[in-house]
């Protein structure tokens, strides 16, 4: 592994040993071995060609906004595209962002632009990448309303893919049973309004998750989709989870949906509350509640 980073080094920054609860919103995880920022597209290339080369597991990560890591150690490569893959493009009604892009920052650059579309993912703490890997979502919209095209790196050829191709579902997309294929850049068609009432919609939303989201402390966002015909949140509720603790983690008092990091916990706490959750609601309700949040190495 040594030699192997010292040739990674060629292609972008390397730092080693790191805390993977460095590189989450939930503030969970064992170290890996190695993160890489690579610095260029043909940097990419080439740094997933030496992993593979060398038999070397590697996971890309976005803000780590959507994660749950082990506890355990993952003696692999951690690739962040954040650093210089973020670049983006307006052009008329469609914009073009790289896949470290910040849905954030790109949904108010929108905004600037007087374009709509984006709006819903102005608090959604994500890169545009990680976004279209979980077809990500809020207020009733997701990507899949906006995206036109994703430039994906696959069995050794860019390309670009159409939303059918994608397998757009409700949090899921093709990409997560495709995890050796890497999303480059997406490109979104949105549309004309006016700037004024965009930014004031946006601006009612971020009150609103102040308000309701327990923003103040580490979490992975919600933790589970929602049943069909059923909120999770009511199911959480009713079953008098909120405030609900196992070791460093907790069912959030704001939302219960959301399991926050407050005491300094640890993976096996919060899949302990999770698996809890489940099988109450399971037992009560008849439901199966689904982890929105994406687990690794486990």
């Amino acid at each position: 592994m040594r030699n192997s980073l010292e040739r990674l080094r060629c292609y972008g920054d390397v730092t080693e040993n790191v805390p993977m609860s460095t590189l989450t919103t939930l503030r969970i995880g064992g170290n890996a071995r190695a993160v890489v920022y690579p610095k260029t597209m043909l940097a990419l290339t080439q740094v997933l060609r030496l992993l593979a080369k060398q038999g070397i597991p590697y996971k890309i990560f976005g803000k780590g906004s959507n994660l749950l890591c082990s506890d355990n150690d993952y003696e692999g490569v951690i690739l962040k595209l954040d650093r210089y893959h973020g670049d983006f493009y307006f052009d008329g009604q469609t914009v073009v962002a790289e896949a470290g892009c910040s849905i954030i920052a790109l949904s108010y650059e929108a905004m600037k632009h007087s374009l709509s579309g984006l709006e819903f993912a102005s608090g959604i703490p994500g890169t545009v990448g990680g976004a279209a890997f979980m077809n990500a979502g809020a207020y009733k919209s997701c990507m899949a309303e906006v995206v036109s095209e994703v430039f994906v790196l696959r069995q050794g050829r860019c390309e670009w893919l159409s939303p059918a191709e994608c397998g757009f579902g409700y949090r899921t997309s093709i990409f997560q049973s495709h995890p050796d294929w890497v999303i480059l850049a997406v490109r979104f068609h949105l549309t004309k309004q006016d700037q004024t009432e965009i930014r004031d919609l946006m601006d009612r939303r971020r009150q609103r998750r102040m308000e309701s989201q327990p923003l103040d402390k580490p979490s992975a966002g919600s933790v589970f989709r929602n049943p069909k015909d059923r909120q999770a949140w009511q199911m959480i509720d009713e079953l008098g989870y909120r405030g609900r603790r196992v070791g460093g983690v907790s069912v959030s008092e704001k939302h219960v949906n959301f399991i926050v990091n407050d005491q300094q916990g640890k993976a096996r706490d919060f899949i302990e509350l999770v698996e809890e959750i489940q099988e109450q609601v399971r037992r009560q309700y008849g439901e199966e509640l689904i982890l929105e949040v994406e687990k690794f190495n486990w």
